[in-house]
């Protein structure tokens, strides 16, 4: 096996293993609101969610070709700097979704893949060797353009519909219309978990196409091979069916209380616009997405409560994601260049191993999982209650009841009520002293 072979082994893994985060990463763009109403208990939703996302990864490649061929000019590198700097975005892109999820901030996979390869690129070429902006292709076009207006008109489209959700069901019996929206909510959660799939899947794919071009086994206008296809939709699976339950609780319990009407109204907007970009190639972010649709059902619900200094974090993790993956891709590429060929490539492996586990290690000092995700905001996740056995798995209503308030007035009532039996002797004998005080004094 070649130095080069090796290399380009090492790329398919890396990407493999980003897809794998982006998986778990963005469970919650799918899934969140539908766990937060009750609609799925979370583990079935994790495991639909990804059986979805599987089977969105076959509907089309459009995003992939975006990815090979809209951000790097392949003219202007030879085949072991290209899978160099590949490689440097994809670690640059992997450390940048860990760490936003270990802060439970819901950011964009997109765009730290594209802002880890955009600091390789400019660190291995110069500016020029990105595509910023030619036609219907280049950074501002495919990638900026759609972050901006994404989460705006998601907002928009998302208030205005939840907004004539409860003009429309004014008056009606609240609990049927909250039973009718969660099963709606259950069809609407797995269509945008097929989108989820349909789009961010293909962005891996796109960057193994990559660097089989760079490697010299494929051309840019050949046809995406089977096995990448295949693999990076297992991959995604395997990581969305793992449920990245910190980013599930801020989207469904940090940013907005969400009820039925407007878990549906947010599921299904995103849907709507995460199906439209993939059909028109745009490797839009399903998370600026979703999250500008929470916040838009937040709007155009009377009397909610919005909590924007959540949202503001968020929005710094947004404005944040290109810059710094892209600064840690340019590291990356520096590193692996210093040390030179094989070596190099090795080293920031071993990095990203290492910073993966101290990552992980760092997370299970307050975990968040099934069990405790739907805890209120700002309560403790770090005891949580496991859900009761009966509750059926895809029955809209299988929320954890409370403790019914009832029985422990009614047991208060019943103890009011009764005889202090503990002080009743005492009584008794302190009445017959008196008496026989009484008769002597006579």
């Amino acid at each position: 096996m070649t130095a080069e072979l090796f290399v380009l082994l090492i790329v398919v893994v890396t990407a493999l293993a980003f897809d794998f985060t982006n998986g778990f990463h963005d469970t919650a763009n799918a899934m969140a609101t539908s766990i937060a109403t009750g609609a799925l208990r979370p583990r079935t939703a994790v495991l639909l969610s990804g059986g979805l996302n599987l089977i969105g990864a076959f509907l089309s490649v459009e995003v992939a070709a975006t990815v090979a061929e809209g951000i790097v000019r392949l003219n202007e590198v030879d085949g072991a700097d290209l899978l160099a700097i590949v490689f440097a975005g994809l670690v640059g892109g992997i450390l940048w979704n860990l760490l936003t999820w270990l802060f439970s901030l819901p950011s964009s996979s997109s765009h730290a893949l594209f802002g880890g390869l955009i600091g390789a690129t400019i660190a291995a070429l110069g500016w020029s060797g990105v595509i910023w902006s030619a036609g219907d292709k280049g950074v501002f076009t495919k990638i900026i353009m759609p972050a901006l207006l994404a989460p705006v008109v998601a907002a928009l489209v998302a208030s205005v519909g939840t907004w004539l959700v409860y003009r429309i069901t004014r008056g009606s019996d609240q609990q049927v219309v909250d039973r009718g929206f969660k099963w709606g909510q259950i069809c609407s959660a797995s269509l945008v978990s097929l989108a989820h799939g349909t789009n961010d899947a293909q962005k891996t794919m796109g960057i193994i196409f990559l660097a089989l071009i760079a490697y010299g086994s494929a051309g840019p206008a050949d046809p995406l091979p089977l096995w990448v296809i295949v693999s990076c939709a297992v991959a995604i699976a395997a990581g969305t069916s793992l449920g990245g339950w910190r980013i599930i609780r801020t989207l469904g319990k940090g940013l907005v209380d969400i009820t039925p009407p407007q878990g549906l109204a947010a599921e299904s907007t995103s849907a709507a616009i995460i199906l439209t970009s993939a059909h028109f190639g745009l490797p839009l972010s399903t998370t600026q997405t979703v999250t500008g649709a929470i916040l838009g059902t937040g709007m155009g619900r009377p009397g909610a409560e919005v909590r924007w200094p959540v949202l503001g974090r968020m929005v710094v993790a947004w404005v944040l994601t290109l810059p710094l993956a892209g600064l840690a891709g340019a590291i990356c590429w520096a590193l692996a260049h210093v040390i030179g060929g094989l070596p190099g490539v090795l080293t920031v492996f071993g990095i990203l191993i290492l910073m993966t586990g101290l990552i992980y290690l760092r997370s299970r000092r307050a975990p968040v999982h099934a069990t405790n995700v739907n805890e209120q905001w700002g309560e403790s996740a770090a005891a949580p209650a496991p859900p009761p056995a009966t509750t059926s798995a895809l029955d809209p209503a299988g929320t954890i009841p409370p403790a019914p308030a009832q029985d422990s007035a009614a047991e208060t009532t019943a103890n009011e009520g009764a005889e202090p039996r503990t002080n009743s002797a005492p009584a008794a004998n302190s009445a017959s002293a008196a008496r026989r005080r009484a008769a002597r004094n006579h």
